[in-house]
C-alpha cells in the first residue's frame, strides 16, 4: 500500500524526503519505459530543419498543428534529400521512427527512418514530377512564347461563370480601352469537370480567327483547388494552340504549371487585363506628349539654325574688316602700358625695399647705439686698442680710451668692482 501511495517501483525501498531516488534512477527508469514504446509514426508539421553541410545528422522540430507542443527529431541528411517534395519549414509530414531519451541531458528525441508528406505534399510532389517532365521536354524555353498583340481585335476569355476573375477582367479592361470585345466562355475551374470543359473551351476560341489573345484567368484557392491548371493534358493544349494564351491563375504566390507553359503569366486577373489591352488615357496622353516633344523639337531646330546664321552675318570678319586690326592695335598699347606700370611699380618696390634695409642698418649700427647714451671702452696698449668686455681686461692702472657718440676720451682705471660684490680697491677719483 505505501508503494502505490508514494509510487515508488517494486523491490525498492520507499521514496521519501529522507529516501529520496536518485536522479540516475530517475532517468534510467524514464529511459526504459520510453524504450518499451518502440517505433510510431507521427505526424506534424516541421517548424526547423538544421541540415548542415558534411553533417552526418539532420536535426528538425516537429510540431503539432493543433496545439502548442513540439518534439525534436533526427535523421539522416539523406533521408531529406532524398524527398520526393522538398522539404521546408511549414510542410507537413508523416514520419516513423523510434523515441530516444538521453540520460545525460534529460531530453527526448524522435530518431527517424521514413518521412512522408501529407495530403498537399503529395499532390506538389506530382505537380513537381509533371513540372520536371515537361521542363525536360522544352515546353518551358522562352523561345516558345508567342507575343502578345498590342491591341487584339477580339480576346478570348476563359473563367468561371459569375466569378470575382470574370469581373475583373472586364472591368478593368474595358476601364482602359472602352472598345476591347471579349468572348467569354465559362467552364468549371475546380474539380473533375473542369480540365475537359477548358479544353472545349480553348479549342473553340483557338480556331475562331478574330480571337487574337485568350485569357485563362480564375482567382485564388489552395492547392487542390488550382489542380486543374497543373493537368498534363491542359498543359500540352495551351501549347499546342496557335493563338496566345495569358495565365491569370490564382493570386501571386500561387503557380501552376499553365504558369510556366502559357505565352505569358499574369500575377492575378486584374494584371491579365491590364496586359492584353493599353490604357487608352495613356496612349492619347503619349499622343499628346510625342506630338509636342515633336513640335518643340523642330521650332528648336529652326532657332538653333537662324542664330547659327545670324552668327556668321554678325563675325567681325564680314562686317567689319579693319576691325580685327583695330583691336590688335589696342591690344598692343594697353600691353605696352601696363609693361610700363609693372616696371615703374617694381622700381618703386624695390626702392621702398632699400630705403627701409638702410634704415634698419642704421638703427643697429654702432654710431645710433652710442647716440643713445652708450659707450665704447678699449684699453690702449701702445699702438693696439683692444675693448674691454670684462672688468678682468682692465687692472688698475690700465690706459683707457673711452668713445662716446661725439668724440673720444682718454682715461685710466682705478679699480673694478663686479656686479653684486665689493670693490677691489677704493676709488680715489673719476
Amino acid at each position: 500500500m505505501t508503494e502505490a501511495r508514494s509510487g515508488a517501483p517494486a523491490g525498492r525501498s520507499e521514496n521519501s524526503a529522507e529516501q529520496p531516488w536518485p536522479v540516475r534512477s530517475i532517468a534510467v527508469k524514464v529511459a526504459q519505459w520510453i524504450d518499451r514504446l518502440g517505433s510510431v509514426w507521427v505526424e506534424g508539421q516541421i517548424t526547423q530543419i538544421s541540415l548542415r553541410p558534411g553533417a552526418r545528422t539532420a536535426f528538425l522540430v516537429l510540431r503539432d498543428p493543433a496545439a502548442d507542443m513540439s518534439l525534436s527529431v533526427t535523421c539522416d541528411p539523406q533521408l531529406l534529400r532524398g524527398s520526393p517534395v522538398p522539404l521546408q519549414e511549414g510542410s507537413r509530414v508523416v514520419v516513423y521512427g523510434k523515441l530516444s531519451y538521453f540520460t545525460g541531458r534529460g531530453s527526448i528525441s524522435l530518431r527517424i527512418t521514413e518521412i512522408r508528406p501529407v495530403g498537399v505534399g503529395e499532390l506538389l510532389a506530382r505537380i513537381e514530377r509533371l513540372k520536371a517532365l515537361l521542363s525536360a521536354e522544352g515546353l518551358f524555353d522562352p523561345r516558345l512564347k508567342r507575343p502578345i498583340p498590342f491591341l487584339p481585335r477580339a480576346v478570348g476569355l476563359i473563367t468561371g461563370r459569375a466569378s470575382a476573375a470574370e469581373h475583373d477582367v472586364l472591368t478593368v479592361a474595358r476601364q482602359r480601352w472602352p472598345a476591347v470585345r471579349f468572348e467569354v466562355r465559362n467552364t468549371a475551374v475546380q474539380g473533375p469537370t473542369a480540365v475537359p470543359q477548358i479544353l472545349d473551351a480553348l479549342t473553340e476560341l483557338d480556331r475562331d480567327p478574330e480571337i487574337e489573345v485568350i485569357v485563362l484567368a480564375r482567382g485564388g484557392g489552395s492547392v487542390e483547388d488550382l489542380l486543374p491548371f497543373s493537368d498534363e493534358t491542359l498543359c500540352r493544349a495551351i501549347v499546342a494552340a496557335t493563338t496566345p494564351i495569358v495565365s491569370a491563375i490564382g493570386h501571386e504566390p500561387d503557380n501552376p504549371i499553365s504558369d510556366h507553359v502559357a505565352d505569358l503569366r499574369a500575377a492575378t486577373p486584374t494584371d491579365a487585363a491590364k496586359r492584353v489591352v493599353p490604357d487608352a488615357a495613356a496612349e492619347l496622353a503619349l499622343i499628346r506628349e510625342l506630338r509636342e516633344r515633336s513640335a518643340a523639337a523642330l521650332r528648336g531646330w529652326v532657332e538653333r539654325e537662324s542664330r547659327a546664321l545670324a552668327q556668321v552675318r554678325s563675325r567681325p570678319v564680314l562686317a567689319e574688316p579693319l576691325r580685327l586690326l583695330e583691336q590688335r592695335h589696342e591690344e598692343i598699347e594697353r600691353l605696352r602700358l601696363a609693361a610700363r606700370r609693372a616696371v615703374d611699380r617694381g622700381l618703386d618696390n624695390q626702392s621702398t625695399t632699400v630705403r627701409h634695409l638702410r634704415d634698419k642698418l642704421t638703427a643697429v649700427g654702432p654710431a645710433a647705439t652710442m647716440a643713445r647714451g652708450y659707450a665704447v671702452v678699449q684699453r690702449v696698449t701702445g699702438q693696439e686698442r683692444q675693448v674691454i668686455r670684462t672688468v678682468a681686461d682692465s687692472p688698475p692702472g690700465t690706459q683707457l680710451r673711452i668713445r662716446v657718440a661725439d668724440g673720444a676720451i682718454s682715461a685710466a682705471a682705478l679699480g673694478s668692482q663686479e656686479l653684486g660684490g665689493t670693490p677691489s680697491r677704493k676709488d680715489t677719483g673719476t
